[in-house]
């Protein structure tokens, strides 16, 4: 990275992947040590040293080689993996140095720690993870995902065999032969359940897509759909029909359908002729609401799923940020999928609800093309921690 650039960035001031440090003292790791974690672990960023808070640009003193040696080895064994970051240096005058270090993303196995802990960027700021932004952060590197949560409050009863012998042979897999495991057995290797404490509970993956009552549990009681039609253009215009779409995955996603169908339909005129129409597509809802169940964040307990119809609008949204440090603009232009709850969508693949991965935005701007003109929208609001879809039921 050139000065010229740099300077753009300390004239931009500190953000998500930015941040000053003004100081060249014995205490540096302890600063900057948060700070490289914290970028690499998300989408990379700028460390630049000799700028306060302010973006005042004072720069260090001292011998710049000496520092940029005590840099480099910083990052090859400052943290808990080398960090292969760019160092870079300017002098503003006074024998003062601008020193700065391009920090890429990390490509290793797990997060990156300094010392004993893990840091990430909240804002302008390198701190340490909430529970929540933990679990999300081991997600992103696989390490432990929130759908092999045990839930401790259920146990082997409450999950419907027959519909797990159903799934089964959906997929190919023979439940008829002879020797054959038992139920507890094949529920384990399925990882539907788990063992704590010398007992066998449900998986939240096997509690959502077999669960006899999934909601009846208190670290499940908010996973579901909540259906909600208004009179106006927003909430405060007062509600005219609401609904609960309870139960399993599949069953959410069929009883929010069925919820929607009942509200009502559009009538068009060809001549003398009537016709209906939904609202939006059938299969255009259908994939944004298995969507919104099947990588919701299951780690926001206490939120559900919500459809919604406006008058002027239908918007699913789901707790939750995007996956995998995925972006709406590459949803919108056909990216590759990163599932949050991967062995949940899959699940939902299998029972032809969701489309092939990576096939359902393509699918919905399709259909909303060909049946009103518009295209759906899609928003991840970082702050907000939610991801909502909006299907417009006429053009702008």
């Amino acid at each position: 990275m050139e000065w010229a650039e740099v300077l753009k960035r300390v004239e931009a001031g500190e953000n998500r992947t930015t941040e000053f440090k003004r100081e060249f003292g014995r205490d540096l790791s302890q600063k900057i040590g948060p700070a490289i974690c914290a970028l690499a672990n998300g989408e990379g960023g700028l460390v630049i040293l000799g700028v306060d808070d302010s973006g005042a640009v004072g720069g260090l003193a001292g011998d710049p080689r000496e520092a940029h040696e005590w840099l480099t080895d910083f990052l090859q064994t400052g943290c808990s993996a080398p960090v292969f970051a760019r160092c870079g240096r300017h002098e503003v005058g006074d024998n003062r140095w601008v020193h700065w270090l391009e920090v890429p993303r990390i490509r290793g196995f797990e997060p990156l720690r300094y010392g004993r802990r893990y840091y990430i960027r909240r804002e302008r700021g390198s701190v340490e993870p909430s529970p929540r932004e933990l679990q999300e952060l081991f997600n992103v590197f696989g390490l432990v995902l929130a759908e092999w949560q045990i839930i401790a409050a259920a146990g082997v009863k409450d999950i419907n065999i027959e519909e797990f012998r159903s799934f089964q042979r959906r997929s190919g897999i023979e439940t008829e032969e002879e020797s054959q495991p038992s139920d507890e057995d094949d529920l384990r290797n399925a990882r539907v359940v788990a063992e704590a404490d010398g007992a066998l509970h449900p998986t939240l993956y096997g509690l959502m897509v077999f669960g006899k009552s999934p909601q009846m549990h208190p670290q499940t009681g908010s996973f579901w759909i909540k259906c909600a039609a208004y009179a106006g253009a927003d909430r405060a215009s007062g509600d005219i029909l609401v609904g609960d779409a309870k139960g399993r995955l599949v069953e959410q996603a069929q009883r929010a359908l069925g919820w929607m169908e009942a509200l009502g339909r559009t009538e068009t005129y060809d001549g003398v002729f009537r016709q209906e129409r939904p609202l939006i597509p059938r299969n255009v809802l259908r994939e944004a609401l298995v969507n919104a169940v099947a990588h919701r964040d299951y780690a926001l307990t206490g939120s559900s799923v919500m459809l919604e119809v406006f008058r002027d609008r239908v918007e699913v949204t789901s707790p939750g940020t995007l996956p995998n440090r995925m972006t709406a603009d590459r949803v919108m232009n056909g990216s590759l999928p990163r599932s949050r709850n991967e062995w949940m969508a899959t699940a939902m693949v299998d029972y032809r609800l969701m489309e092939r991965r990576g096939c359902g935005w393509p699918l919905m701007r399709r259909e909303m093309r060909a049946f009103n003109g518009t295209e759906p929208e899609l928003v991840n609001s970082i702050d907000g921690k939610f991801t909502r879809v909006t299907f417009r039921l006429r053009p702008s």
